[in-house]
């Protein structure tokens, strides 16, 4: 345990990205418990400001989709809250920047070794999919969610949760019947264990 909190301080203290507008603040939630891991992009201008992911629309829509409240959502033993980057990257003209490209090389692998009980990987968005599934850069965010059931049970690739992306269920329904209902009952089995 002395060598993941040391890790852990090091994470927090990260000044690799400096020059970011708002200045490095890495926000992750972890513990070498957590069973499922959350992987999205990067924390966005609210994460940054709270301290606390995904505690905005996009959170309240991905507890949505999970089936569960926001004690089980912040509970950091039940579930571990990774981004590709560590923090806000900055705004751009049509919402955040893609993470930093140097951060992931510099702590991912790292901090999950650090997660030795993950059962479940959630994968947020393009970024997030395109590192845990390799083999899968080239194909759009679609391709990769219709085709979940290649990954499951371990991983499950996901669009993000943002309010932005209302339009993107409605287009593809099987998201709601088929892929949703399956990652509830995971979720919800991972959690009684």
């Amino acid at each position: 345990m002395q060598a993941y909190q040391k890790l852990i301080a090091e994470v927090r203290a990260c000044r690799l990205c400096a020059d970011l507008p708002l200045g490095p603040k890495p926000i992750v939630q972890l513990d070498p418990r957590a069973k499922i891991l959350i992987a999205g992009q990067a924390p966005g201008r609210i994460t940054h400001e709270k301290g606390i992911p995904f505690d905005d629309p996009s959170g309240d829509r991905l507890r949505s989709w999970l089936g569960i409240d926001r004690a089980t959502f912040y509970d950091p033993a039940r579930i571990a809250i990774l981004p590709m980057a560590l923090c806000f990257p900055g705004g751009g003209k049509n919402g955040d920047l893609p993470p930093r490209a140097a951060c992931a090389p510099a702590w991912r692998a790292q901090l999950l070794a650090a997660l030795p009980n993950l059962q479940l990987s959630l994968l947020i968005g393009a970024y997030a999919q395109a590192w845990h599934l390799p083999g899968r850069r080239g194909s759009t965010l679609t391709e990769t969610v219709a085709g979940w059931q290649a990954f499951w049970p371990d991983i499950m690739p996901l669009p993000h949760p943002s309010p932005r992306n209302r339009g993107w269920p409605k287009k593809n329904p099987w998201f709601e019947t088929d892929l949703l209902p399956a990652l509830r009952a995971r979720v919800a089995t991972l959690l009684q264990t």
